[in-house]
């Protein structure tokens, strides 16, 4: 059973002497850019350096950051904020909201992957130098909690340096270098080795932490990472090995901080396909493209097994796109599929597949907790009932390009939803894509349903919470009944930290700086 506490640290009236601070995560940041890639690698991290108009606490509540208030416009028209004043960028600029429209355009525009943010919005008027009007096309009572990651860039920073779009492919300035507000500055990057922060003395916050310098290492191998928090190397590793929490938990040098994040993990299908990429004999037809079979894979994946085996205990099973900790979950709708191989052949053979197929199956190996793991696991299991799956498991950096190049036949995926709500998932995952809308950004099979999309902005812009959670729950279950994707997991959080060190684990997953003391 997961021990579903977050640890809060106590942030001590007089922090200890100052300390550097070592850190090491699976995965490098793809990008310094906050609108190029919309992952929480590169969001958690730039958190430490970018800022919002709005923020999330210790607690995940939405906080003032950039702009001190904000309240509706009329009946629900938009937004309006108000800018903090007397905040610089980490080069001495001025902040303002010249620099909040620069930003909307950026983080909106098709080359940005954080444009899907934006769906709602009809246009950002200035109102004065710290007053921003963010109109929507419908009432969003939600709106300020989806913005939490919109992260405020310098107009003119970004004009000298020729970085004023995003450029997720290629790269641009703003790939390696960064110019915030935030409480701490890159002074160093070299991608996959390291990447060094150091505080931002004129940061308009107070400060909590007591880092004098912060440096971030990726270390893929597992048993590597352990041994560098064992040695005292580094001071903090994310995600500690589920097989090694037992016995790091032992050790009074070093402590394993547990919790729940938001992540669902999920098996994605290739719905638009006309036919399958790498399978050796089906290659004029796409079997996922019928529900039935994607009942199948439901049926016939043992996620009680995978929870216990290779999560040890330490996960929850999922039934939908979001956790029931999330606003918006469908209690009534809270059972998953049975494993059930002899329905999972059943149901193979009534789709015209008795003798089942080969298909390619893409996963990542340093993103999520265990995840090759649990793609071989699945292997395994859809070989039980005759689907026989070619794995592909590489570094997430290579990942992402092959799932936009639709270059798979079923692959992994997790997903948090920024706003800690399930109209997120259903905006990036399920919606129909359609650049124009900003819309399904993330849905990289093309699922559609018409009823989905009609529903969508109801739930968006419905400030009715029973009517708002009516539609969501008629949404929930036409994702279910088609088998949209087959949710396994809430994946857990686990961390290790040195016993001195005083932190903040948030269920985003996102490691803030600012909450760190070292004793």
């Amino acid at each position: 059973m997961i021990r579903a506490f977050l640890l809060a640290s106590t942030v001590l009236a007089a922090p200890a002497i100052a300390e550097e601070f070592k850190w090491a995560e699976t995965t490098d940041p793809q990008t310094m850019d906050p609108h190029a890639v919309n992952s929480a690698a590169v969001l958690g991290f730039l958190n430490n350096v970018y800022e919002g108009l709005v923020r999330r606490g210790k607690d995940m509540t939405i906080e003032p950051a950039l702009a001190t208030s904000w309240e509706p416009i009329g009946a629900g028209e938009g937004w309006r904020f108000t800018l903090r004043q007397g905040v610089t960028f980490h080069d001495g600029a001025a902040f303002s909201a010249d620099d909040v429209i620069f930003s909307y355009q950026r983080a909106s525009d098709e080359a940005s992957d954080t444009r899907s943010w934006f769906a709602p919005v009809s246009e950002v008027v200035k109102v004065d130098d710290y007053t921003i009007d963010i109109m929507t096309t419908a009432p969003n009572p939600i709106f300020p909690d989806s913005i939490a990651n919109w992260m405020m860039m310098d107009s003119g920073w970004a004009e000298a340096n020729n970085t004023t779009l995003p450029d997720k492919e290629s790269g641009n300035y703003a790939t390696l270098n960064t110019n915030g507000t935030g409480a701490f500055k890159v002074t160093a990057r070299e991608p996959g080795l390291r990447t060094v922060l150091e505080p931002n003395g004129d940061w308009w916050d107070t400060a909590e932490h007591n880092i004098t310098r912060a440096e971030l290492t990726p270390i893929q191998n597992p048993a590597t990472a352990v041994a560098a928090l064992l040695s005292g190397d580094v001071d903090l590793i994310n995600p500690v090995p589920i097989q090694d929490a037992e016995r790091l938990a032992a050790n009074d040098a070093v402590k394993v901080i547990q919790g729940i994040e938001a992540r669902i993990i999920m098996l994605g299908f290739p719905h638009e396909a006309d036919a399958l990429k790498y399978s050796s004999e089906t290659t004029d037809a796409n079997p996922f493209a019928d529900a039935r079979v994607r009942q199948a894979v439901a049926h016939a994946v043992n996620v009680p097994a995978i929870l216990q085996t290779i999560m040890r205990g330490n996960a929850e099973p999922a039934s939908q796109l979001v956790s029931p900790a999330m606003r918006g979950y469908s209690a009534s709708l809270a059972d998953r599929p049975e494993y059930n191989p002899d329905q999972a052949k059943a149901l193979l053979a009534e789709a015209g597949y008795p003798d089942g197929f080969s298909f390619g199956l893409k996963c990542p190996n340093d993103r999520y907790l265990n995840d090759e793991a649990v793609c071989q696991a699945v292997t395994g299991m859809l070989a039980q009932v005759g689907i026989t799956a070619v794995l592909d498991a590489m570094p997430v950096q290579n990942y992402w390009p092959e799932l936009r190049e639709d270059n798979y036949d079923m692959y992994l995926l997790g997903w948090s939803p920024g706003t800690f709500d399930a109209e997120h998932p259903i905006r990036f995952l399920a919606a129909t894509p359609n650049e124009e809308k900003k819309l399904g950004s993330w849905n990289f099979g093309g699922f559609s349903n018409p009823r989905v999309d009609e529903l969508l902005p109801m739930i968006q812009s419905e400030i009715d919470d029973a009517k708002r959670q009516a539609m969501l729950d008629e949404t929930t279950k036409i994702l279910q009944d088609e088998v949209a994707y087959v949710p396994m997991y809430v994946q857990p959080l686990v961390w290790g930290a040195k016993s001195s060190v005083d932190l903040t684990q948030r269920p985003d997953n996102f490691f803030i700086l600012r909450w760190v003391t070292v004793n």
